[in-house]
């Protein structure tokens, strides 16, 4: 496969990944650290970083709106729940090696 095909499928699956967690507003960030050691943020994070890698200045809060298709503190007030003590016991156990 050449490279220019390589690229047009990793993009064409990560706006499928963020077109998916946009309408799995059930699944909460914790969880997902919790799971698979990243969450939406951390997928805008990395958006953002290769924007700049690119010179295209984009700031925090607007690649937070580009993943998750609403500004960040919309996105906040309608569907992310406090974490429970679980979900925070978890997520230290988790990533306790990460600190």
């Amino acid at each position: 496969m050449d490279d220019q095909n390589r690229t047009e499928l990793e993009a064409a699956a990560f706006r499928t990944l963020r077109d998916h967690l946009q309408k799995r507003t059930d699944v909460q960030n914790i969880d997902m650290m919790n799971l698979a050691g990243f969450c939406r943020n951390c997928l805008s994070r990395w958006y953002q970083e290769a924007a700049a890698e690119r010179g295209i200045d984009i700031g925090k809060m607007e690649a937070r709106e580009i993943f998750y298709g609403m500004p960040f503190d919309d996105w906040k007030a309608q569907h992310q729940t406090e974490a429970s003590a679980q979900q925070q016991a978890e997520f230290e156990v988790a990533h306790k090696d990460a600190t």
